[in-house]
């Protein structure tokens, strides 16, 4: 009998023993430095994520660097945090499918540079379409898509 996967709520839901907070060393150290890094749990990601209002934006390092805070490390893991959004924006998605009426407003959430996530369910064309239903222009470079003036929607959350 095959193993049922989990669904990506479950995925959201699943800690794994997180948040931890390590000493950054080996390779990482060359990129980031000395210090420490927060790798946060997926809910933690999610919180952020969600306190994001319509027509504001925020990015990747922003979320990083509340993770950052909340847990007095130097950086929030940069791999981490972008899959841990990534799992949220499916679990949005999965809960409006189900017929869930609030979810993750993930389409906020921008990589760093304002642009624009491909992996988010619908990908590139769904992520564009609801970002100028809030208002937000987005244009092209070359093949990437991002946010015109981003930094003018910025959310400044309250970094607890």
């Amino acid at each position: 009998m095959p193993l049922k996967k989990p669904s990506w709520q479950e995925k959201l839901n699943n800690s794994k023993g997180y948040p931890k907070v390590e000493e950054i060393s080996g390779r990482m150290s060359k990129k980031w430095g000395q210090g420490t890094l927060v790798i946060p749990a997926p809910t933690e990601v999610d919180q952020i994520m969600k306190k994001v209002p319509k027509g504001k934006i925020i990015t990747i390092n922003e979320i990083r660097s509340a993770l950052a805070i909340k847990h007095h490390t130097t950086i929030g893991c940069p791999l981490t945090t972008g899959i841990f959004a990534w799992i949220s924006a499916h679990a949005a998605e999965e809960q409006q499918q189900q017929g869930a009426m609030e979810i993750t407003p993930y389409w906020r959430t921008l990589k760093t540079g304002g642009l624009l996530n491909e992996k988010y369910p619908g990908g590139l064309e769904s992520q564009r379409k609801l970002l100028e239903h809030e208002g937000h222009v987005v244009i092209q470079k070359g093949k990437k898509f991002f946010v015109k003036d981003y930094l003018k929607s910025l959310v400044l959350l309250d970094q607890q």
